[in-house]
């Protein structure tokens, strides 16, 4: 049994991060990207939840973010059993011009060779682990513009993630089965991909080594989603997990934009699956996307106290 074409590829990355006016001026001003959607957390309504994206947030090319700053929430540990990198796409020769804007704003950053592509490599203002690499075979659209970055040069999506695995082997023969087929090695990292293939549709596991063992908090990729087409998609998978490999598994959560479950792989990182829709376009207006706080219908009558209780930032 193996879900390869059910499992498309990426959906979104959602990490916990410390204040939400550097994360919006990081990711908007600074990377880009588009504010697609203004939420809170589900599970933690003083916490707002910030999607960011291209144009309407197509999965695969979503960043999310949990800005923690005032909950008492400590500094995570990047390490084994975790995301250990988010790898955004850029356009053919703009990478020169992503070497330029981190330098112009301070950021610093280090360039590898990584399965034939240069990879810019940085930290955003939590400690995340970010990085770009040029794909010109990245035709993902629409891609967003903004006043000083033009099409030409912005992000196009996420690219792939790097998971820090200790038991490499017993996690990539969990991924085959859960869609994704090994396409390259070099050193200690092994690069899979959907069947889909690419950009937005790929995962590098690297081994561990001497990493510490991830521990959750500021500063850490909290999940990683896999998209597929309908919830029937993903209560198959769910059966699957369960019945046959014995794994916990969440009940579907409704998360108004797509709906998902959620369990640990082998090698501890948690997986998320939701489905491709009915996406960002539910409640607002293209023009609209991101410009006002939206609640889902069961959070509704209770928008003032929400409202009161998160923090404040300017957009």
């Amino acid at each position: 049994m193996n879900f390869k074409g059910i499992v498309k590829g990426l959906h979104h990355i959602t990490a916990t991060v410390n204040d939400a006016q550097e994360d919006y001026d990081f990711y908007t001003k600074l990377l880009g990207q588009r504010l697609i959607k203004e939420t809170v957390n589900f599970d933690n309504e003083n916490v707002y939840h910030f999607y960011y994206g291209n144009e309407i947030g197509s999965p695969s090319t979503i960043f999310t973010t949990f800005p923690y700053k005032g909950q008492g929430v400590k500094d995570g540990v990047i390490g084994s059993g975790q995301v250990f990198e988010t790898v955004f796409s850029a356009p053919k020769g703009s990478l020169n011009f992503w070497e330029k804007r981190l330098q112009g704003a301070g950021v610093e950053f280090s360039t590898i060779q990584s399965f034939g592509q240069s990879k810019l490599q940085f930290k955003d203002p939590s400690g995340l682990n970010i990085a770009i690499v040029e794909d010109e075979n990245d035709q993902r659209t629409p891609i967003w513009k903004t006043d000083d970055i033009s099409q030409d040069d912005n992000l196009i999506g996420i690219h792939h993630v790097v998971l820090a695995i200790s038991d490499v082997k017993e996690s990539l023969e969990f991924l085959q089965v859960f869609g994704y087929e090994v396409t390259a090695k070099e050193g200690d990292f092994t690069k899979l991909e959907s069947t889909q293939k690419g950009a937005g549709n790929s995962l590098v596991l690297m081994e561990a080594g001497e990493l510490p063992r991830g521990k959750n908090g500021i500063g850490t990729v909290h999940h990683v989603a896999h998209r597929v087409k309908k919830i029937e998609d993903s209560l198959k998978i769910r059966d699957y997990l369960v019945d046959e490999l014995g794994l916990k598994v969440t009940e579907v959560k409704d998360r108004k934009y797509f709906q998902s479950i959620y369990f640990r792989i082998p090698g501890g990182v948690l997986f998320e699956v939701a489905t491709e829709g009915p996406g960002f376009l539910v409640d607002e207006s293209n023009e609209e996307l991101g410009s006002s706080l939206k609640l889902p219908d069961w959070q509704e009558p209770k928008r003032k106290q929400i409202e009161a209780g998160l923090l404040s930032y300017k957009k």
